[in-house]
């Protein structure tokens, strides 16, 4: 099985799924979001959105293939880049740390390590560009696919709560952690990134 991990960019944003490359939650903010969708724009939103942070601050995401096959992906970005971020009540993002925006490994493509390699790559990155942790926003009452990955499934691969919510939690990885994961924080993390699979929708919070 041939894998390789590819920085995300226009040229293979049309590798994402469908419903993904049209999905603006965490790239603009509510109002603006929603006015996208509305206006049938969502995708070339997206699209400026991916340019200009490529432009401004680098690479914003991975893409992984399978044998050619585009099967997961990962955006992460400061977030100055996220004007979601701001609207949830436990922000703001740690300013030594990435948001992790959303991640996805599709059914049939779990549990082969694909996630721990994924973020792996992740760490590597920032790291290297001096960044020492991953914050993300969990959702503590997760019942259904969408933007927000369960908190409780974040806590199991490692994140720590660094700002408690009833509902929306602030939740930390550290970098160096990522890098040194035993066997069963790997299962668990193909897990939590298979968990979005149906069409993310823009909600309120």
């Amino acid at each position: 099985m041939g894998r390789r991990l590819v920085p995300l960019t226009l040229d293979n944003l049309a590798d994402l799924p469908q419903r993904c490359r049209g999905c603006v939650f965490w790239e603009l903010d509510p109002v603006r979001g929603e006015a996208a969708i509305e206006a049938g724009r969502a995708e070339l939103e997206k699209e400026a959105w991916i340019s200009a942070v490529l432009l401004e601050w680098g690479s914003c995401g991975r893409v992984v293939y399978v044998d050619e096959v585009p099967v997961g992906f990962v955006m992460y970005a400061p977030p100055a880049y996220v004007p979601r971020a701001t609207a949830f009540p436990t922000s703001p993002v740690s300013p030594d740390a990435v948001q992790l925006m959303t991640s996805l490994i599709v059914p049939g493509y779990q549990g082969q390590g694909l996630g721990r390699v994924m973020v792996q790559t992740v760490a590597k990155d920032l790291l290297g560009r001096g960044f020492k942790a991953i914050e993300a926003f969990g959702d503590a009452r997760w019942k259904e696919p969408g933007c927000l990955l369960p908190a409780d499934h974040l806590l199991s691969v490692g994140f720590k709560t660094v700002r408690p919510h009833p509902t929306h939690p602030r939740l930390r990885l550290e970098l160096r952690t990522a890098l040194s994961w035993k066997e069963d924080v790997e299962l668990a993390l193909d897990k939590l990134l298979g968990v979005v699979q149906k069409d993310p929708v823009l909600r309120p919070l």
